[in-house]
């Protein structure tokens, strides 16, 4: 269990596909008659191990682009009130500056630097973050804000020590040996959360190749609602908020959605579909 909660948190997900420059780098005689990304796409599968069973295998981070950041920002004031918000990257899927790889996690890590969150993840400490970085190297970015650690924990926010409150990862909490461990999905549907919607992870790499940007955007904006609303149930189940402020949070949450929709976000009409019908399913309303 995480010991604190900060005034300002990013429950965040992020979304990647494997990286077509990195496959025509590495397998460079493989690729060399490759008539597009898709069969770059498909060496680098092939060469990560791929089988009848599982013909896209998860790949090495390094080998892959972030292709999307989501997070769902909560900032608490020193009055009491409570700031929630939906944020993703790129802010404009259809502009290919916009989608830039550069774009994407250049900006992000420059928020984390600039305001210096407690990030909250399910998986974030062993793989968001640690592409993060590498993609960071690769793309030759500085992100002085971002690296600065301090010389003791209690002087900053560090997002590079072990066991650091600078990032909750969910899935350490809950996670238990190999296959015990389970998925987002697991834990969020029997919460009476949405969990995996009309897209899973696997489909990324296809909507990308088909240029289905905007999609890739929102099924990451519902992963880091999904986070967000698990981290509220981790942080009640810890003391953080008691039944009654875990009820007020969750309405934070339902109305922060209903203004997304009212101002043009359709597709979060499904999420709050879907979240209505887990919660009658379970008889949590």
């Amino acid at each position: 269990m995480f010991k604190t909660v900060h005034d300002r948190v990013w429950a965040f997900d992020m979304e990647w596909v494997p990286d077509p420059t990195a496959g025509k780098l590495l397998y460079p005689e493989k690729t060399a008659a490759a008539k597009d990304n898709a069969e770059i796409m498909r060496v680098m599968w092939d060469e990560g191990g791929a089988t009848e069973e599982d013909p896209t295998p998860f790949l090495k981070t390094a080998l892959c682009r972030i292709v999307s950041v989501a997070a769902v920002t909560r900032q608490a004031q020193k009055s009491g009130a409570v700031a929630l918000n939906l944020v993703a990257l790129p802010h404009d899927p259809s502009d290919p500056e916009k989608r830039s790889e550069s774009s994407v996690v250049g900006l992000f890590l420059d928020a984390l630097g600039e305001h210096h969150p407690q990030l909250v993840g399910y998986n974030s400490r062993d793989s968001d973050l640690k592409i993060l970085v590498q993609r960071a190297l690769i793309l030759g970015l500085s992100a002085p804000g971002f690296c600065r650690r301090p010389n003791k924990p209690w002087e900053g926010v560090d997002y590079f020590a072990r066991g650091s409150e600078a990032n909750v990862d969910l899935k350490e909490i809950v996670g238990g040996w190999g296959l015990a461990t389970p998925s987002l999905h697991q834990m969020a549907v029997q919460c009476g959360i949405p969990g995996r919607m009309e897209i899973d992870g696997n489909q990324v790499a296809a909507l990308w190749l088909d240029g289905k940007f905007d999609e890739i955007v929102q099924y990451n904006e519902f992963d880091a609602l999904t986070t967000y609303l698990v981290w509220l149930r981790m942080a009640h189940l810890g003391g953080f908020f008691t039944k009654e402020a875990y009820l007020v949070e969750q309405n934070r949450v339902e109305e922060l959605i209903n203004t997304e929709i009212e101002a043009g976000r359709a597709h979060l009409a499904t999420y709050q579909a879907e979240w209505e019908r887990l919660r009658v399913e379970l008889n949590l309303n």
